[in-house]
């Protein structure tokens, strides 16, 4: 994809990029330096400020403009189903999350849930047991998989990224009339790269600079998975509402 290759010519080092299992060992690699930079959703984001005193320096947006830094977490079920229209006829019913660390696909589906229900006195630890508010509830392990048990009728809903539901379909993956989309959630700021504590700031400003500048198309539709998107500055601030969030979701605020 070039971004190793491009980042190593600027920085007059080399660079080398790797593929995480998932955000609990990227965040552990920012803290112990084994990593200096790393992509990353809005809720790793947090725990990352809070485990490693991690640092956002750009996010992604579409079109490169900062307006549109911003995604959606939606609820969808399977087109065929007639009993599920809105976000009020989930209840009893069977719900795959993503993954715990998920933004679209576990923390803003729960607190919409959550808010949803008023009179249920829901938390995170009833909505993610078996038998208690869903009939059963798991974690699918990716937004595709989740898209493609409720496409099959394995389970009754999922929540999903609202750009990765249309990458889905524009990819031929699914089929816009096979799925309902029965609730979309408020703007979430996008994914981020974000520097470990250790980078010095003269450091954070090349990298700000090269990347907000990258224009490499490939990188952007291939690996950050989104044509035509790319980085623009940010800051602490844009995460704010979602590091928020999570400590409402877990009972610390």
């Amino acid at each position: 994809n070039g971004l190793e290759e491009d980042l190593s010519e600027v920085l007059g080092c080399e660079v080398e990029e790797i593929q995480a299992s998932d955000y609990n060992a990227i965040i552990e690699a920012l803290r112990t330096d084994k990593a200096d930079m790393a992509y990353m959703g809005p809720l790793a984001l947090a725990l990352g400020v809070d485990r490693a005193g991690i640092e956002p320096i750009v996010m992604k947006a579409e079109d490169g403009d900062p307006e549109k830094a911003i995604y959606h977490s939606v609820l969808i079920t399977s087109a065929a189903n007639e009993d599920i229209n809105s976000i009020e006829d989930i209840k009893g019913k069977t719900m795959a999350f993503v993954d715990p660390d998920s933004t679209s696909g576990n923390l803003v589906p729960t607190a919409e849930i959550m808010k949803a229900f008023p009179d249920e006195e829901l938390n995170s630890e009833r909505l993610h047991t078996n038998g208690d508010f869903f009939e059963a509830v798991s974690f699918s392990g990716s937004h595709q998989a989740g898209l493609q048990a409720v496409i099959k009728g394995d389970i009754d809903i999922a929540p999903i990224s609202d750009q990765i539901l249309a990458s889905e379909i524009a990819n031929g993956n699914a089929n816009e009339e096979d799925v309902k989309i029965i609730h979309e959630s408020g703007a979430i700021p996008a994914e981020a790269m974000v520097v470990a504590e250790s980078v010095v700031d003269e450091t954070r400003q090349i990298l700000k600079d090269f990347l907000t500048s990258y224009d490499n198309e490939e990188y952007f539709t291939q690996v950050i998975k989104n044509e035509g998107a790319r980085f623009v500055e940010c800051d602490m601030t844009d995460y704010e509402p979602i590091i928020e969030l999570n400590n409402i979701i877990n009972g610390e605020e």
